[in-house]
């Protein structure tokens, strides 16, 4: 019963930190460690599973956006004029345009960046970089060049897609670092959090599908049950979390995610190096 208690935990973090810019990665980690999962008594197959569990659980917040964007990003959709459709599928190649970068360079270094680089300190160190950046970049005055997802250029697309390559470092948080990117370049806050939104589909699929293939892990009912659950609670969270973020940051801006981040990066430096 535990182990089903930490399952639902595990998909309500996912849920939440997925989309909010402050790293899934650094709160998983920091989770799993101080209450680690244990639904396999052999400890390597446990390891794979766990590995497996933080990966499928992502697929249950690709079905949130998918849910609530649906008719945005449906270019089928019998209700949209000739001209909409075309819109739509024109956002459809941007969300490409901009998933290259990473796709490439994650694919040729993606076994490199997870022996070398998936550890606690560096998952600190980058929060907490990259929760100086959102208060440094949020204090400054920029223009804003697009306003609706539909005036995005390929050309912008694309540098928010090379942003997206920082978040192949762990703690970096894909939302993170895309976001902050979009607003670099002159998006609204709006339109920088939906697109990344958009980029995640494709690219958490596609991540998380290579991860699994290398994957060898000997399921049953139990295990597949516990896996179903955290996807679907992941699914659940998800979808308040996009709606929380669309609607905080139409009033505020991202510096309190800033301050979090370097918080949460400061105590994991503080448990892994000093306490632990």
């Amino acid at each position: 019963m535990f182990e089903v208690l930490k399952v639902i935990l595990l998909g309500i973090i996912q849920g939440i930190t997925e989309w909010l810019p402050i790293s899934s990665t650094g709160h998983l980690i920091l989770f799993n460690d101080l209450l680690p999962l244990t639904i396999y008594q052999d400890t390597f197959a446990n390891t794979e599973f766990v590995e497996m569990f933080m990966v499928v659980i992502q697929f249950g917040s690709i079905l949130a956006v998918l849910l609530l964007y649906f008719k945005k990003l449906n270019p089928l959709d019998s209700r949209k004029t000739i001209e909409e459709k075309k819109e739509t599928m024109s956002l459809w190649y941007k969300v490409v345009v901009a998933c290259l970068p990473a796709a490439i360079i994650g694919l040729k270094y993606d076994d490199i960046i997870d022996a070398k680089l998936y550890n606690s300190t560096v998952v600190a160190i980058m929060l907490i970089v990259y929760g100086i950046l959102f208060i440094v970049i949020e204090s400054g005055r920029r223009e804003i060049k697009v306003s609706d997802t539909k005036n995005l250029s390929y050309k912008q697309a694309f540098l928010v897609g090379c942003f997206q390559v920082l978040a192949l470092i762990p703690g970096t948080s894909r939302s993170g670092a895309t976001i902050l990117g979009g607003i670099l370049i002159g998006l609204k806050r709006s339109v920088a959090a939906e697109f990344s939104f958009f980029l995640a589909i494709p690219v958490m699929f596609g991540a998380s599908l290579l991860k699994l293939v290398k994957m060898e892990v000997v399921l049953n009912s139990y295990s597949i049950s516990i896996l179903v659950l955290g996807m679907f609670i992941s699914f659940v969270v998800s979808i308040a979390a996009i709606k929380f973020l669309m609607g905080y940051i139409r009033k505020h801006d991202f510096k309190a995610f800033g301050y979090y981040r370097i918080v949460l990066g400061v105590i994991i430096l503080v448990y892994y190096l000093i306490i632990k």
